[in-house]
């Protein structure tokens, strides 16, 4: 048996009322979704346990089987993994964003998008210049900033850490909020509560603010990466494999390196594919081809896409349609077809289950915690019936809420036991 799982970020929305009530999978032409929805099993899933917070890292883990009560120590740590960083295990790794702060307040997320290059030519300056008052290598501590994919970086914080100021508490995560849950807030009202985070946060505005590539940026009207942003850190994780769990092999692709980092966590192979940005540009089709090249190798992959979150973070409808779009052409399309030539006629035939992680509404421009549509199909078992299987409606929100799975809790395996062993 082959087994597939297929993540559109972010693609589950509210009603747009200007779209005469439509979500944004309901506006998007998707075939292939609605193929899988129609032809097999649907229902919706919560990825969100009560009490954590609404992103991908928990989500992730949650759709897996992963209890994030149980091995989530923050998204730090697991970018860190997904990057290849060296963490022991009192080292505190942190997810740090390049942002864009005008006149004090939070503006953007992302640094404008910034580039790749541009990010490695900040991080550098930082690791070359950035000195926090009061604290030195003399007092037994170290940071390093590492670079990852445009806005998306690492700071790590050394075990070296000695400090007495600046004992952590070892709680579930460290840092500020989700810079993208604070856009339009005063800078000085969200810092983190930890003073030697404060500091790295104050201190990296005068090496980004004169840097040559925010002089260019300003220049070209765009906006600057200026501040550095600190947030969900925490130690290493620690899991089981994947195989110890589920009794089979596989990888994991992503532009993103949350959840390479996710992968590596659990023993899966994490394959790299050129041009995987973790942004609407990303290599969709190319993304659908290594997974294939994966599948003759694993008895399972999973595939996860960014670009539809991106969009509802920017509050854009039309590009979150093309996203979804996208995803389900480019990535869900190429990847039934393969499996339908490939593995359709061997005993067992395949698995493939599509959904989101979590809802990014574009009216809210960030995460929520309600449950998510999902749909699994077997090759060797069409619904029989649509009360059984899908609804006529396809893959999306409503329609999910109809299909004869119902509500599953991700949390506690409903999702993965349904998936490999039902």
């Amino acid at each position: 048996m082959k087994y597939v799982i297929l993540i559109g970020d972010g693609m589950a929305d509210y009603p747009i009322p200007e779209r005469d009530n439509k979500t944004a999978l309901q506006i998007a032409s998707t075939p292939n979704l609605d193929f899988i929805a129609v032809e097999g099993m649907c229902g919706v899933v919560k990825t969100i346990p009560e009490g954590m917070a609404a992103g991908s890292d928990i989500a992730t883990l949650s759709i897996i089987g992963y209890d994030p009560a149980k091995y989530y120590t923050g998204r730090g740590p697991l970018e860190a993994e997904g990057m290849n960083v060296p963490l022991n295990n009192e080292d505190i790794a942190f997810r740090c964003n390049f942002i864009t702060v005008n006149e004090g307040e939070v503006a953007d997320y992302s640094g404008g998008h910034i580039t790749n290059d541009e990010a490695e030519g900040l991080i550098k300056a930082l690791n070359e210049e950035l000195r926090v008052e009061g604290v030195g290598q003399e007092e037994g501590w170290q940071i390093k900033f590492y670079p990852g994919m445009s806005y998306r970086n690492v700071l790590v914080l050394k075990s070296e850490f000695k400090a007495k100021d600046y004992e952590f508490e070892r709680r579930e995560e460290i840092g500020g909020a989700p810079p993208h849950d604070i856009i339009g807030a005063r800078v000085e009202d969200e810092l983190p509560k930890e003073a030697i985070l404060r500091n790295i946060v104050l201190a990296s505005r005068e090496i980004l603010e004169k840097h040559e590539i925010n002089v260019k940026r300003m220049a070209e009207n765009k906006n600057k990466a200026n501040r550095v942003w600190l947030w969900s850190g925490g130690r290493k994780p620690s899991m089981p494999a994947f195989s110890e769990m589920y009794g089979v092999n596989g990888s994991v692709i992503s532009g993103v390196y949350l959840v390479k980092g996710v992968g590596r966590c659990m023993d899966l192979d994490v394959i790299d594919v050129p041009g995987a940005t973790g942004y609407i540009d990303t290599n969709y089709a190319g993304k659908a081809e290594y997974a294939l090249r994966s599948l003759k190798e694993h008895d399972f992959v999973l595939v996860h896409v960014e670009a539809p979150d991106e969009a509802g973070h920017l509050g854009d409808i039309d590009l979150k349609v093309r996203a979804i779009e996208d995803f389900d052409a480019l990535v869900v399309g190429k990847v039934l077809r393969g499996l339908e030539d490939e593995f359709a006629d061997t005993d067992e035939g395949y698995k493939i289950l599509v959904m989101p992680d979590h809802y990014t509404p574009v009216s809210l421009k960030t995460h929520i915690k309600e449950p998510v549509p999902f749909a699994i199909y077997y090759s060797k078992a069409r619904a029989q019936s649509k009360e059984e299987g899908g609804k006529e409606g396809g893959f999306d929100e409503t329609s999910a809420r109809k299909g004869g799975l119902g509500v599953l809790d991700a949390r506690a395996q409903d999702l993965m036991q349904y998936f490999f062993f039902g």
